[in-house]
């Protein structure tokens, strides 16, 4: 059966696929300069105060709304007229998911237990779309449509099932009366949405009043940038819905300047004469375990659960070895490991081990990926 992939769908792919090369730069670039002569001034750089905030502050909970955002826009697009608005095209890659997410976290917890670093059991629980996608991209014509569609879905459903343990498993104490200004501004917004008001600068307007009372009611304001893009009308999806232009706008922007500028500022690690004996550390060990094991694992069990109880069905292109090679990809943590690592710990020496647990077990997990996939790739082995 041949997948036909939507325009959208098709830009969205190429700008994480170059998204990834840029963050790989980046995070290189980063990690170089912060080991330099020149690596006090440049980790000082990011944490100048702009408004009461460091500059990294700024970009991890202003910018990084954006992404989510765009993050949000293409998981509605996905739900209305793609790959998930189909109910049994939708099991296979939310069970993937789920598997990729409660399997590392479950292995995690269960070598951190009662430990100082127990509450970074999120770390190794997300995929960072713009690097599995880009290693995917390295395979060309090869890879089936579907798996393309398959791996997105996973990895967009991933970073949601991320936000949703950042709301609810990252937030110390709560401010409820901002917490009910921003929920009555989201409320705002859904009216706007049913009396088809189709302006984009309402809802951006209202978006920004919604970040900052979700900012200060002690919920992660980047859950605001997935709040906004349900918010916003979807209409047929065509070129001149809200959505459609807002996601087409956003794709460059969050590709080669947000994601960049979280690498720069986020990647910056001092690696000192004994930085490896961190990594026998069980927060460490962890995160190894986590996306190297546990998310293939993870993913392919509850997949292979969801077609054997009824609930999905595995694409007639694929393969339960394209699954397993997919799930490899899913355990490249780096964006939003990185990101929750800086919601779970606010000791400097967990922070800085676990980023380079995150680093090191994503490019593993990263490579066995490219190399199980352009072996199977190359097969036409039967399911």
């Amino acid at each position: 059966m041949q997948i036909n992939l939507t325009r959208s769908f098709i830009a969205f792919f190429n700008s994480e696929k170059a998204g990834g090369l840029i963050l790989l730069i980046c995070t290189g670039f980063s990690l170089i300069a912060a080991n330099s002569f020149l690596g006090t001034q440049y980790l000082t750089f990011w944490g100048h105060q702009f408004g009461g905030h460091s500059l990294q502050h700024w970009i991890n909970d202003g910018l990084m709304s954006i992404f989510f955002l765009l993050i949000g826009l293409e998981l509605e697009r996905e739900v209305y007229v793609g790959e998930l608005s189909d109910f049994r095209n939708a099991t296979l890659p939310i069970m993937a998911a789920v598997g990729g997410m409660l399997m590392p976290a479950s292995l995690y917890l269960a070598l951190n237990m009662n430990l100082s670093s127990q509450a970074g059991a999120g770390i190794p629980m997300a995929t960072d779309i713009a690097f599995a996608v880009g290693i995917l991209s390295l395979l060309g014509n090869r890879v089936p449509a579907s798996l393309k569609i398959f791996l997105m879905a996973l990895a967009i459903i991933d970073d949601l099932g991320a936000i949703l343990v950042i709301a609810f498993f990252y937030t110390s104490t709560l401010v409820w009366s901002n917490l009910f200004i921003a929920l009555g501004i989201f409320g705002l917004l859904l009216v706007f949405n049913r009396l088809k008001i189709h302006m984009l600068l309402p809802y951006l307007i209202g978006g920004v009043f919604l970040w900052y009372f979700m900012l200060n009611s002690g919920i992660h304001a980047t859950i605001t940038g997935v709040l906004l893009a349900f918010a916003i009308p979807f209409g047929d999806g065509g070129e001149k819905s809200p959505s459609y232009r807002l996601q087409h706008f956003l794709h460059n922007p969050v590709a080669f300047f947000i994601l960049p500028l979280f690498a720069l500022a986020n990647t910056g690690i001092t690696l000192g004469s004994d930085w490896y004996h961190g990594l026998a550390e069980l927060g460490s060990v962890g995160i190894f375990v986590g996306l190297i094991v546990g998310k293939p694992l993870g993913i392919l069990l509850f997949s292979m659960a969801g077609v054997a109880l009824g609930f999905c069905a595995l694409p007639s292109e694929l393969n339960w070895k394209h699954i397993i090679g997919a799930g490899f990809l899913g355990g490249i943590g780096f964006t939003m490991s990185i990101f929750i690592t800086l919601l779970a710990y606010d000791q400097e020496t967990l922070i800085n081990d676990s980023k380079i647990a995150v680093l090191i077990a994503s490019a593993i997990a990263g490579i066995i990926g490219f190399l199980w996939l352009r072996k199977t790739l190359s097969t036409s082995d039967p399911k």
